[in-house]
């Protein structure tokens, strides 16, 4: 903690004038994170003497929504708060010491990335000196006039072309295994030199505009608190992300949850306490009116009143927010789900980073486990092959959050990635993993009439008739759900009759008038076939749609 006169920002702050000033820097502490914005909760310790003080937090994003801002003080009485959003904080020499080392490193890394990158081409000018050598040594062997020179000089030159052949080969491997070398010690430096740069690059640039806010604080003794400012903003959010990893022999399905955190508040948020909210503030936290319906009847030719319009409230984000946040005391494992009404939080029990604009940060919340129920289902109308389709309830006591960000992993093989909606605790679904290619599926239309049955009855009607076939030329047997449809009505004067064989085993599926579903064993090789059949019948003056 340190004290130091700011003259400038007391001559802005007339309610601070006769009051020593006393200037903190701050940082994001806990998070409580919405799909949509965050509670950003901010912490800092402080010394005082007796008297009327002034705490100076200068270095709050300049984008901090200041009608927000909630401030607290434990160790001393509270007055006035004063803020500005155009404050230029100075650098703090601690920020100024880590920006200086980060900068310090990359350079000493990229002179040696440069001295190891010269050192690599003069080893390459060695083995390019001796292949050339070699190749000296070759011509010279080959020479005129040398068969003809007395047979001591004869020797003594094929002994020096030996010599001299077998040091530049040595030479020129000799050089190879040391680039080899080289190439490697190069490889992990320009890794060391990435990720230089990269911690350079977190940092928070300290010429971006900052806003300012002074908390008067009086103590009658000299004193020890702490300052804890909190606020909400927009620039934040986290969508959850799923693998869904489902065993078909044994039906058992694994829910593996995550979370994609990301913020571009300005500033990097460094080992902060975690937590993910499912409340949406953002959104409308309260019904739609219903309003009186008044009629009235009036002249034609007299001018229409102007109707009373009225608007429904805006959803306000810093209204609806939760001001208050406890510190986060959390060890387990993964993080951990807490129900709070009529939403879920889920608290991370180690410190996360997520810098400012840069990509997601994944965090893990833990696996679900279910049993499943894979069948393999068809649509004949829509489809060609039957679908691997698991039926599945959610047991657990949270929900499953719609995201687009699902993947699914059929006997750890991956098949899909695609959106999840919403399945509440408690709530049932069908999760698709990928088409069963070897389950081949047919609908033909065997009969349809349609006309006049005469001219005293007077009607129309049609007639169809359709045969399905599932075929399994797969090597094993499949469970099959068979779903089709036939027509139904709401009028009296229009008549439905059908009849399938075999009859179907539910009707109306999942509330859906007139569909069909047949459930089977189809064993390896063999085919199954549904005749299905209807009949509609209406007075000859009116038109089917």
């Amino acid at each position: 903690m340190f004290f130091r006169p700011l003259p400038i920002l007391l001559a802005l702050l007339p309610a601070a004038a006769l009051a020593d000033d006393i200037a903190l820097s701050s940082d994001v502490t806990t998070v409580t994170l919405y799909p949509r914005g965050a509670t950003v909760t901010r912490e800092v310790p402080f010394e005082m003497p007796a008297g009327a003080h002034s705490l100076i937090l200068t270095d709050l994003p300049q984008g901090t929504p200041l009608a927000s801002v909630r401030v607290e003080v434990d160790g001393a009485s509270m007055g006035s708060v004063s803020t500005r959003n155009d404050f230029v904080p100075p650098r703090t020499p601690d920020t100024d010491a880590a920006i200086e080392a980060a900068k310090a490193e990359v350079e000493r890394l990229e002179a040696a990335l440069r001295d190891g990158e010269a050192a690599v081409e003069a080893i390459r000018l060695d083995a390019q000196a001796a292949q050339a050598r070699i190749s000296f040594l070759k011509a010279l062997g080959g020479a005129d006039g040398v068969a003809t020179r007395d047979p001591e000089a004869l020797r003594a030159l094929v002994s020096m072309i030996g010599e001299e052949t077998l040091s530049a080969l040595r030479t020129a491997e000799d050089a190879k295994r040391r680039v080899a070398e080289a190439d490697r010690d190069l490889k992990t430096l320009r890794e060391d030199l990435k990720r230089a740069r990269q911690a350079l690059a977190t940092l928070v640039p300290e010429t971006e505009q900052r806003a300012m806010l002074a908390v008067s604080v009086l103590s009658d003794t000299a004193a020890e608190g702490r300052l804890r400012v909190t606020y909400t903003i927009q620039q934040a959010g986290w969508q959850p992300v799923y693998d869904l990893r489902l065993d078909r022999d044994s039906g058992r399905l694994e829910i593996e949850r995550g979370a994609l955190v990301a913020q571009s508040t300005g500033e990097n948020w460094r080992d902060v306490a975690l937590k993910l909210s499912t409340s949406r503030p953002s959104q409308r936290t309260e019904p739609g009116e219903v309003w009186p319906w008044l009629r009235r009847i009036t002249d034609p030719d007299a001018p229409v009143p102007m109707p009373l319009v009225r608007a429904e409230p805006a959803a306000d984000f810093a209204a609806g927010a939760v001001m208050e946040e406890r510190s986060l005391a959390a060890k387990p494992v993964m993080a951990a789900p807490q129900f709070e009404g009529l939403s879920v939080s889920y608290v991370y029990p180690d410190p996360v980073s997520v810098a400012s604009g840069a990509d997601s940060v994944r965090i893990g919340l833990g696996t679900l486990t279910a049993q499943a129920d894979p069948v393999a289902q068809a649509a004949p109308l829509s489809d060609s092959t039957a679908f691997l389709v698991a039926r599945m309830t959610n047991e657990s006591d949270e929900p499953i959050l719609p995201t687009n960000e699902a993947s699914f992993y059929l006997d750890g093989r991956f098949v899909a990635r695609r959106p999840l909606e919403m399945i509440p605790a408690g709530g049932s679904a069908d999760l698709g993993f990928g088409p069963i290619e070897g389950l081949q599926v047919t609908r033909t239309v065997l009969d349809r009439s349609e006309g006049d049955r005469g001219v005293i009855t007077r009607s129309s009607e049609v007639n169809e008739e359709v045969r399905i076939e599932v075929e399994n030329l797969t090597a094993e047997a499949w469970p099959i759900r068979l779903i089709d449809r036939v027509p139904y009505s709401e009028q009296e004067d229009l008549l439905i009759s059908w009849s399938a064989e075999p009859r179907p085993a539910e009707e109306n599926l999942d509330g859906r008038r007139g569909v069909l579903a047949w459930r089977f064993d189809l064993p390896a090789g063999e085919t199954r076939t549904v005749t299905l059949s209807h009949r509609l019948k209406w007075p000859e003056d009116m038109v089917l749609q």
